[in-house]
C-alpha cells in the first residue's frame, strides 16, 4: 500500500497510475470484505454445531446386504469421532495445531471406526478435544471450547468434550471418545447424556494415538440407552442373548457423602427404581474407601501424602495419585521426544500436566502396575458375579467458562477420587443422567468388574425407564431430611423392613432394620421396629433388652 502511495505522489499527473491505484484499493476492499464474510460464516457454523466439530466430512457406511438379509444393525445412525482416531487421508491432530503441523495424513482408518462403518453407521466428522488428551475441563486454546448445551455458561469438561457436545446437541446419534482418567464419563455427566467406558482392552486401539496405554479405553456417548447398547454389541462383538442373572447394587456411602447433590436425587432414585423390577436383590451399602484400604496393600506407601481430602477418603486420593503418576509415566514414554523437539504452544492446564509428566523421574514404576493389579482383584472380589457398584460420577458441578480459578486442583482431586476406581481396576463404567439439582446436571455411575460389559449395559437398559420415572417424582418431591449423609438410605431400608413386617417375613424385617441402624444408629424408630420383629419371632429376651435400653412404649412399624 505504501508503494502505491509513493507511486501516486511521483506520478500524480499520469492517469494510468490512478487506474492502477483504484484497482489496488478496490482489491483491498474486496479482500477485506471476503475475509469478513469468511469469519462470519465460520462463526455461524460454530454456533450451529456448538463448536463441537473440528472438521466435517462424510465416511459412507458399507453397502447394505441384498434381501432377504436384514439391514445392518447401525443402519441410519450417524456418529462423530474425537480428533484422536485415524481416518485415511486425514491428519490425526491430537487436539493440537503443532501436532497437526508436524504429522502427515494417515493411510489407514482406525479399526473401531471401520467396524462402525461396516455395520451401517455414517461418520460425519472429527470433534474438538483437550490437547494431547490431557486435561479435564474440555477447553482448547487453539480450537475453542465446545458449548455445553446443558449449561452454556459452564465448561463441557474433557478431554472428549466435542464428542459429548455433539451428542447432547443432537447433532449425531452417538460419538466416540477416549477415556483415560475420566475423559468420557465426566463430560457425559456434565452434558446430561449417557457415557460408557468399557473394560480396559476390550476394544482394539489400533489407529488411536495413545495417551497412556494401561489406562486408555475407547468409549462412547449416546442419548438413548438402546443406541448405547447397539454400539456395544458391535464393538465388543457380543452374543445377542445371554442367560439373565440376578443383580445386586452396592452403594458407596462414603462417595455419596462427598457429593454435593442430595441423596434423595441419587441413592433414593436408584433404590426406588429397582423396587418393582424383577431380578434385583436388596441393595447393599459399603464404605468403599475402607474396603480398598484393606484389600489393596500396595497403596499404603502412597497414603501419607493423601490425608487432606474430606470425609476420610484419603485412600481413594492415594489411588488417584497412582493413576495420575501412571498416566504421566506412560505419556512421557510415548511422547517425550516430540514434546522436547517441537516445544508446542499449550494451554495453561495442559502445559502444567505435560511438563509434570516430562520433568518427573519415575523410580519405582513397578509399584504403580502392582496397585493396578491389586485393584482389579479387589473389585472382582467385592462384586463377584452379580454385583454393581453405584457411585456419583463426579462430586462437583463443572467449572464456569473462563473461570478466574482456571485449573482447579480441588475440582481435579475430588473428581479423580471416584474416577480412579474404573481406570485403575480396568473395569467398565457407565454414567447415567438423573435430571438436575439447582440447575446443575445430576448423574450416577454404575461400575462392575473387568469383562462384565454386557451385564452392565443390560442392567442400565433394564432400569433406565424406571430411573427416569423416579427422577420426575424426586424433582417434584419435598426434600427428605439428611443425617450424617445417610438418612435417605436408612429410611429406605426402614420402609423395606416395614413391608417385610406387614408380609409376616420377620427375619427379613430384622435384617432391614439392622441395616438401617448401621447407617443411622441415632433413630429410635429403627430399634423399636426391630424389637417388634423380634417379638413376632418370639425372641422376647432380645426385644426386652432393646426396649429397655430405649424406654420403648410403641413397637409396631405401622405407627412409625
Amino acid at each position: 500500500m505504501s508503494k502505491t502511495l509513493n507511486l501516486i505522489k511521483t506520478n500524480a499527473s499520469n492517469p494510468k497510475v490512478w487506474i492502477v491505484a483504484g484497482i489496488t484499493v478496490a482489491g483491498i476492499i474486496v479482500l477485506a470484505e471476503t475475509s469478513r464474510r469468511r469469519r462470519s460464516k465460520a462463526m455461524i457454523i460454530k454456533r450451529e454445531d456448538f463448536g463441537a466439530f473440528l472438521e466435517c466430512f462424510e465416511l459412507i457406511p458399507f453397502p447394505q446386504p441384498p434381501p432377504p438379509a436384514s439391514k445392518l444393525p447401525l443402519s441410519g445412525l450417524t456418529f462423530a469421532i474425537k480428533d484422536i482416531f485415524d481416518v485415511m487421508g486425514y491428519i490425526t491432530g491430537f487436539g493440537n495445531v503443532d501436532w497437526q503441523r508436524t504429522h502427515e495424513p494417515v493411510d489407514k482408518t482406525a479399526v473401531v471406526v471401520t467396524a462402525l462403518l461396516k455395520n451401517g453407521a455414517k461418520c460425519v466428522g472429527k470433534t474438538v478435544m483437550d490437547e494431547l488428551a490431557f486435561g479435564i475441563t474440555g477447553e482448547n486454546k487453539h480450537y475453542g471450547t465446545p458449548t455445553n448445551p446443558n449449561m452454556p455458561s459452564n465448561v463441557p469438561v474433557g478431554s472428549s468434550s466435542g464428542s459429548a457436545v455433539a451428542v447432547a446437541a443432537e447433532l449425531v446419534d452417538f460419538a466416540l471418545g477416549t477415556d483415560t482418567i475420566g475423559c468420557v464419563r465426566v463430560p457425559a455427566s456434565s452434558c446430561g447424556i449417557l457415557g460408557f467406558r468399557p473394560s480396559h482392552g476390550a476394544i482394539s486401539t489400533i489407529g488411536l494415538i495413545p495417551n497412556s496405554q494401561s489406562l486408555d479405553a475407547i468409549g462412547w456417548f449416546a442419548r438413548d440407552p438402546s443406541i448405547l447398547h447397539h454400539v456395544e454389541h458391535i464393538l465388543l462383538q457380543l452374543k445377542a442373548v445371554e442367560p439373565r442373572r440376578a443383580r445386586c447394587l452396592v452403594f458407596s456411602d462414603d462417595l455419596f457423602r462427598l457429593s454435593k447433590v442430595p441423596k434423595q436425587k441419587t441413592v433414593y432414585v436408584v433404590s426406588k427404581a429397582i423396587e418393582k423390577l424383577s431380578g434385583y436383590q436388596p441393595p447393599k451399602h459399603i464404605n468403599f474407601a475402607q474396603y480398598i484400604a484393606s484389600n489393596v496393600p500396595s497403596l499404603k506407601g502412597f497414603c501419607q501424602h493423601s490425608n487432606n481430602l474430606q470425609n476420610g477418603i484419603s485412600t481413594l486420593k492415594a489411588l488417584s495419585s497412582v493413576m495420575v503418576s501412571l498416566q504421566r509415566y506412560e505419556f512421557k514414554t510415548n511422547h517425550e521426544e516430540w514434546v522436547k523437539n517441537v516445544k508446542s504452544r499449550l494451554g495453561p492446564e495442559i502445559s502444567h500436566c505435560v511438563l509434570a509428566a516430562i520433568n518427573t523421574t519415575y523410580e519405582n514404576v513397578k509399584i504403580l502396575y502392582q496397585v493396578k493389579a491389586e485393584m482389579r482383584a479387589a473389585l472382582q472380589s467385592l462384586l463377584k458375579d452379580d454385583g454393581i457398584l453405584v457411585i456419583p460420577t463426579i462430586a462437583d458441578p463443572p467449572l464456569k467458562l473462563n473461570s478466574k480459578k482456571g485449573y482447579s486442583t480441588e475440582f481435579h482431586d475430588r473428581a479423580c477420587a471416584s474416577l480412579s476406581i474404573a481406570s485403575m481396576s480396568g473395569g467398565c463404567q457407565v454414567s447415567v443422567p438423573l435430571g438436575k439439582h439447582e440447575d446443575f446436571p445430576v448423574s450416577v455411575s454404575f461400575i462392575t468388574y473387568h469383562g462384565a460389559d454386557k451385564f452392565l449395559l443390560d442392567t442400565v437398559l433394564d432400569m433406565y425407564a424406571s430411573l427416569q420415572d423416579q427422577v420426575s417424582i424426586a424433582s417434584n418431591s419435598a426434600p427428605l431430611p439428611d443425617v450424617n449423609g445417610n438418612m435417605d438410605a436408612s429410611e429406605l431400608l426402614k420402609e423395606k423392613g416395614n413391608a417385610a413386617f406387614k408380609g409376616m417375613q420377620w427375619n427379613k424385617a430384622v435384617k432391614y432394620y439392622s441395616e438401617a441402624i448401621k447407617l443411622n444408629g441415632t433413630n429410635a424408630t429403627y430399634y423399636n421396629n426391630r424389637a417388634a420383629a423380634y417379638l413376632e419371632l418370639r425372641w422376647y429376651s432380645i426385644s426386652k433388652i432393646y426396649c429397655h435400653s430405649l424406654h420403648c412404649i410403641v413397637l409396631h412399624p405401622h405407627t412409625s
